[in-house]
């Protein structure tokens, strides 16, 4: 079915998928925009994705239902809280702290971002895991 020829693709220039988890009518549309650009331009500093690949999506929970206590480290959060999951490629642990680092620093300053308010996960996975379109792992076929 597919190849068995090694592709060799360099890791760091793919974007990775970006979810983010908001409370219902904490953000107002344009404040959210300004959000997933902020994390767009970041993802293209800190993990040299290339520009013009952009994989985000919004779900909206109503504050009860987005749990994200302090894991025992003694705060609290508001509900300007974000949880951004991302799934990537994988990333070296010096492009996730400045991932980590950058993302906070602009949203507190255009935003006003309390940076307890912010939790981000990231989670790895290989070639075979990302489908496109047509039904193909196309890092594995060679299309990308």
């Amino acid at each position: 079915m597919f190849s068995s020829k090694l592709i060799f693709i360099k890791e760091a220039e793919n974007m990775p998928l970006l979810q983010f988890n908001l409370v219902k009518n904490a953000w107002t549309k344009p404040q959210v925009k300004e959000i997933l650009d902020i994390a767009y331009d970041v993802t293209l500093s800190a993990f040299n994705a290339p520009n013009g690949d952009r994989y985000q999506t919004v779900s909206y929970f109503d504050s009860d239902d987005l749990i994200m206590k302090d894991t025992g480290l003694g705060f609290q959060r508001t509900d300007k809280r974000i949880l951004l999951n991302i799934r990537t490629r994988p990333r070296t642990n010096d492009e996730k702290i400045k991932f980590y680092q950058q993302f906070l620093a602009i949203l507190q300053e255009k935003m006003g971002l309390d940076p307890h308010d912010l939790m981000v996960d990231m989670v790895e996975n290989g070639d075979a895991d990302w489908s496109f379109a047509d039904g193909k792992p196309q890092f594995l076929t060679g299309d990308l």
